[in-house]
């Protein structure tokens, strides 16, 4: 089976001379990706051995960025004993590619997927076929059933390697870095679908911290992205769009306004909107310790009437005791003390 190579060992044999390799390309997988192959393997080759083999559509532009935004399976047989023995549908990969590019030409076909979740040694051979299809074709291992936590996905592109004798070459694959990206209305489909799975037994209160844990993640993740841009445009890398400084400025316009005129409190310059921020603060801090001093005391009034009335039930029980022996005693000595006449033993 052949071994991956790192990519900064084979970028120079993979790219043409006079191409810049100052960027390393990298492989963006959209989560619809994800969800078709576990969908694709889950159908087919759940709780076997057996493998699912399918066709990935995007751009690949050849600027560093290879895009994965859609899939579909292909019928896909292959020999456990022998590796090289496998079969593929040419007629159903053509057929579904002139569909999908009747729906969105965009979107061409780039490579193919495997649920892995290793290479395996028949992957040359496949992947030499794809080659009838896209000049360089991307291999998309996907691990339907990963052990840690992490990017489920390995992306590799097959190169030439050549011998330091020069004579002969040998096909191997580059690994490429690969990341989950979504569009915003992706993102908002995986939020809801991960809304909607949440664990049963989490409380609503862990559930609502744990989104907005979520929803401050994303925001300081487009924050320093705009961050990024804007220092390469600082930079001179990026040309100045005015149409991206535009909505960025609208964005910022729609900030609350905190330079509001101060106004002074307790020796304490505070502005006004920090002063209405702790009064509500105040107030709905104040409504919680009400509710748990009322919670208090009604636990301890209900342990005073608890109290008051088991000592009455224990009372009660301790004099019916009592009453009991007593009779008993007095019956007893009545019997003694009587005399017994002779008569009474005659009869």
């Amino acid at each position: 089976m052949p071994e991956p190579v790192t990519l900064d060992e084979k970028i120079a044999v993979a790219t043409p001379i006079g191409t810049n390799t100052s960027a390393s390309p990298a492989v963006t997988v959209a989560p619809l990706v994800l969800l078709s192959v576990v969908d694709h393997y889950n159908r087919i080759a759940k709780d076997t051995k057996k493998r699912v083999v399918g066709v990935i559509l995007g751009d690949n532009n050849g600027k560093g960025t290879i895009r994965v935004t859609n899939s579909f399976a292909v019928p896909f047989e292959e020999d456990e004993k022998n590796p090289g023995v496998w079969f593929l549908d040419h007629n159903y990969i053509e057929g579904m590619r002139d569909m999908f590019r009747k729906v969105n030409a965009k979107e061409k076909l780039i490579g193919w997927y495997h649920s892995g979740p290793k290479l395996r040694a028949s992957d040359l051979q496949i992947n030499e076929l794809f080659k009838k299809y896209t000049q360089d074709p991307l291999l998309l291992i996907v691990d339907v059933q990963p052990k840690t936590v992490g990017i489920p996905t390995d992306a590799y592109l097959a190169v030439e390697e050549i011998k330091d004798d020069g004579t002969t070459s040998d096909k191997t694959f580059v690994h490429v870095p690969s990341l989950i990206e979504a569009e915003e209305a992706e993102e908002i489909g995986v939020e809801h679908l991960l809304r909607d799975i949440r664990d049963a037994a989490a409380g609503s209160l862990a559930t609502r911290i744990t989104n907005q844990l979520t929803s401050l993640q994303g925001l300081h993740n487009h924050l320093r992205g705009i961050a990024a841009y804007l220092q390469k445009v600082l930079d001179g890398q990026l040309p100045v769009n005015h149409v991206i400084l535009g909505k960025l400025q609208d964005v910022f316009n729609l900030l609350p306004n905190l330079a509001t005129p101060t106004v002074e409190s307790n020796d304490e310059a505070t502005t006004s909107l920090n002063k209405a921020f702790t009064v509500k603060t105040n107030d709905e801090l104040m409504v919680v310790y009400l509710s748990s001093l009322v919670r208090a005391i009604i636990a301890f009034h209900n342990l005073i009437e608890n109290k008051i009335e088991n000592k009455g039930e224990s009372a009660a029980a301790t004099a019916s005791s009592s009453t009991l022996v007593d009779t008993t005693t007095g019956t007893k000595g009545e019997a003694e003390s009587k005399p017994v006449k002779p008569s009474d033993e005659k009869k």
